[in-house]
């Protein structure tokens, strides 16, 4: 399995491309229409809904993106639409409604975030609602999560679509929900073989560590989280493929 060579032809932006001084905030049809606009690629989120919709958003709580509070998954998908973003004016796109949008314009990067809580096995629900609603479209698009258990749901799922692990050096001041024996083991990223991925999205500031340099040599795609500059992107690009960029026009 391989990435199209649309994911290398353009920088790809990190949850579209956003400007919230500009009304557009992450992962919202602006956003979206702004990276369409420009021709990058769109790296993006899902979370569930209650009654088992993907949605387009980041974080599984509303409160940082909308005036509501609580967690995502104890909406409807009806109701989340109905919530404005803050600072943008849309509401909360399903994954349905941003298929249709981009219909095969761009490539489409899918971070599926973990419903475990600490990147464990209890994951299916949100794989199997985003692998269905793939299941018709025929643009380019790939899968990736954190937690190597929802990569290993997608390849049962869905096998013909592209996977990678969204990787990092997993420092614990960043990922207090995660065990400790977790995060050592997901540091080492052991999980590329099993889950079958053809690629993966490294930590920007953790691209010298030798099991990148290791996957690479075996033929992985490389992208990278989050360049902020035109001067990180140069020096990201002389390890990875493609990077992921916010804040900036790569």
């Amino acid at each position: 399995m391989t990435l199209p060579a649309s994911f290398f032809a353009r920088p790809i932006t990190h949850r579209a491309l956003h400007d919230r001084k500009a009304g557009r905030v992450e992962n919202s049809v602006k956003s979206i229409q702004a990276a369409l606009d420009a021709g990058y690629g769109i790296e993006m989120d899902v979370q569930l809904t209650s009654d088992g919709h993907a949605m387009v958003f980041h974080d599984d709580m509303l409160d940082r993106l909308t005036g509501e509070t609580g967690p995502v998954r104890d909406r409807t998908r009806a109701e989340l639409e109905a919530i404005p973003l803050t600072d943008d004016g849309g509401m909360i796109p399903s994954l349905e409604t941003v298929l249709a949008m981009v219909a095969g314009q761009v490539p489409l990067l899918i971070e599926i975030k973990d419903q475990d809580g600490a990147m464990g096995p209890n994951v299916g629900p949100l794989e199997a609602a985003t692998c269905a609603t793939l299941k018709d479209y025929t643009g380019d698009v790939a899968l990736m999560s954190f937690n190597p258990h929802a990569v290993a749901a997608c390849a049962e799922l869905a096998p013909d679509i592209p996977r990678g692990i969204v990787t990092s050096s997993y420092q614990a001041q960043f990922w207090p929900e995660v065990p400790a024996d977790t995060r050592d083991r997901l540091r080492d990223i052991p999980d590329y073989d099993r889950t079958g991925s053809c690629f993966i999205s490294h930590e920007a500031s953790d691209l010298d560590r030798p099991r990148v340099a290791e996957l690479k040599a075996r033929g992985a795609k490389i992208f990278t989280w989050t360049i902020r500059s035109a001067k990180a992107e140069a020096e990201a690009r002389r390890i990875v493929d493609n990077v992921t960029f916010e804040g900036y026009l790569a």
